[in-house]
Formats: C-alpha cells, structure tokens, sequence
C-alpha cells in the first residue's frame, strides 16, 4: 500500500470519575501519548490522519464520521468503565456505516469481553483451555463445583489485568468464595474460575489478515518475584511503575523455546484468535499446564500498540519497524474479510 489514505484514528476520550495514579501507565494521558505518537508516525508514512475522540456519544461521533468520510478507521477505541461494550458497539457503528476498519470485527471483540463464552468456545473447537473452567455469576455458584486448587479468579468481562491481583490465585473454598463476593461487589459482573496453571507462561503476537504471521514468542518471566506474590500478569505488574509486581516481572523476547514447543505453541494460538473471528492484529496468552500442552489463557484482539511493548516489541524482534507494523495493519484493514457483506445502513 504506496497510496495517501485518509485515516480517522479513533480514541476513548472519557475522562475517569477519579484522578488517576501518575504512575499508572494504562491512564488516559498515557492513551492519548501513545496516540499523538500513533498519528506523527502514520503522517511520516504519508498518510492523512484525523484524531477522532469519542467520549461515549455515538451519535455525534457517526455524524462525525459521515463527515470526515475517511478511507479507513484505525480503531483504538478501548473501554475503561468495569463491564462496558462500547468496544464492540463501536466496531458494529463504523462497519454498517461502511468503512474499513482496523483490528477485529464486533462480534470477536464481544466474545473476547466475555471470557467464559471464549473458553467455552475454544474447547468446543478443540483447542486446549485450564481445567476447571466455570463461570460464577451468584454465591451461590462457588458450592456447585468439586474445585482442584489453587483456583485462579477475575471478573469475567474485564482485560488488561483488570480486577487481577496477589488475592486473585486462591487455595481454599473460602479464600475463592471471598474473592467472589469481591468482584460481585466491586465490578458488578461475574467472575471466571479456573484452574491455576504453574507452567510457563508466554505471549504469541499475531499480525496479517487473510494471511496471519505469528511474530517471536514472548515468555513472562516471573521468577524475581517474591514467595507471597502469586506469578500472574496483575494490572500492578502489567501497569504500576512502582510496585513490587511491575518491578519483578519482565518479558523476554525472543523467549527461549524447543522448536516442537513454539511451534505447538504458535499453533494453538493461530487457532485461537481464527477460533473467535480475530482480524489484522491480536495476542494470544498461553500458559502451559504439567505436562507441557499449552492451554489457552486469553485471546486479545486489539491488543495495545504502544511502541516497543507488547505487540510492538515482538515485531521488532521479526524486524518489522514500529512504522512498517501500523501500515501492516492498515494493509489488512483494507482486505476483504471472508464473510464480511459490506452493507451501509446510512
């Protein structure tokens, strides 16, 4: 793709209830940097770029789009209210309206905000999930299972390591009844139990449309944390700067893999994200259980794109330059989908 485009680059603007921790790298000022940075490098590809906030009102926002009528969408669009789905909502707006659009439809957006529906899914299609499995929607729920600890429980609609912490990994019936009634509570939502995985644990970066590629594989290496914190990828470790969890766990890249396992690996994550209809873009989180099948975690399907992490940082690794990876992206955006009938409604 050599030709200027017309990008409408698309954020959440809202603005949270309470003031956020400086030291929280997944706040909104952080957001807004990265996308600052996302719309200098797509102008130096040559491209047009039209920062779009959108603050929850999607009627505006379609007039607004009408308006600008873009050549494509680039979807950064993330939630930040427990339980919202505007992402979804928002991918559905932009498609009926009949512009191309960045990362994953809709519907795999949806299913990838209920974590249960993605588990259940995956082991339908025969791709390996933690044992024990079940989503807990009432109290009573936590006394319907025979449970093998330790247990890891989370909200069931939230990403990012949202609502995961050193309570999360529980070893008894009333520790896991306890943290139920947390997230009841606090997130109003349902949690997810499963079984706690001690394997390693790695993230595999996936990037193409009808053609996928699967970049080098990540691993969290969790062994400089200490003995009382449980090895999980917490929204400390994954966001706060100054605590011991962010401080201790860090991610290698290229991980250190028998060639049989990463490709068992790539494998099962290919499957996954094909499983739940991903598009341009995602990540998949496997751990690996006793004896040594990866099972999948997570599937993310607009991962972040903040540069040299996470998906960013795998491609550097492939060679693949943080410029080149957005206009991979773009590329694919600009594919047509298999199954995808392109019908306007405006």
């Amino acid at each position: 793709m050599n030709k200027r485009i017309h990008i409408a680059l698309v954020y959440n603007a809202m603005m949270p209830a309470e003031a956020e921790n400086p030291e929280d790298r997944g706040s909104v000022s952080d957001l807004r940097r990265t996308m600052q940075l996302m719309a200098r490098v797509l102008r130096k590809l040559g491209h047009k770029v039209t920062l779009v906030p959108l603050a929850q009102e999607l009627l505006s926002f379609q007039r607004k789009l009408q308006r600008l009528k873009p050549d494509v969408v680039f979807n950064q669009y993330e939630d930040i209210v427990h339980g919202a789905l505007y992402e979804m909502r928002l991918a559905a707006l932009v498609r009926m309206m009949g512009f191309p659009m960045t990362g994953s439809p809709a519907l795999a957006l949806g299913l990838c905000r209920y974590k249960y529906m993605t588990a259940s899914l995956l082991q339908g299609a025969g791709i390996a999930i933690p044992p024990d499995t079940f989503v807990l929607e009432r109290m009573a729920d936590a006394e319907g299972h025979r449970w093998h600890f330790p247990i890891i429980i989370q909200p069931a609609q939230e990403d990012a390591g949202i609502g995961l912490d050193r309570e999360s990994v529980v070893h008894s019936k009333r520790a896991l009844k306890d943290r139920l009634r947390h997230i009841l509570a606090e997130f109003h939502q349902p949690a997810l139990a499963q079984k706690f995985l001690k394997g390693r644990e790695f993230n595999v970066g996936i990037v193409g449309g009808r053609r996928l590629r699967v970049m080098p594989l990540a691993e969290v290496d969790y062994s400089r944390l200490p003995a009382e914190v449980p090895p999980i990828m917490s929204y400390a470790a994954k966001w706060m700067e100054n605590t011991v969890e962010y401080k201790n766990t860090r991610v290698v890249c290229p991980a250190e893999v028998d060639p049989e396992l990463a490709r068992r690996i790539s494998m099962t994550a290919l499957r996954a994200f094909r499983a739940v209809g991903g598009w341009g873009y995602g990540r998949v989180d496997i751990r690996l259980d006793e004896t040594d099948v990866p099972r999948v975690l997570e599937v993310n399907c607009n991962p972040s794109l903040d540069e040299d992490v996470a998906l960013a940082r795998a491609a550097a690794r492939a060679g693949i330059s943080y410029p080149r990876l957005l206009q991979m992206i773009l590329q694919s955006a600009l594919e047509e989908q298999p199954f995808d009938a392109s019908l306007p409604m405006w």
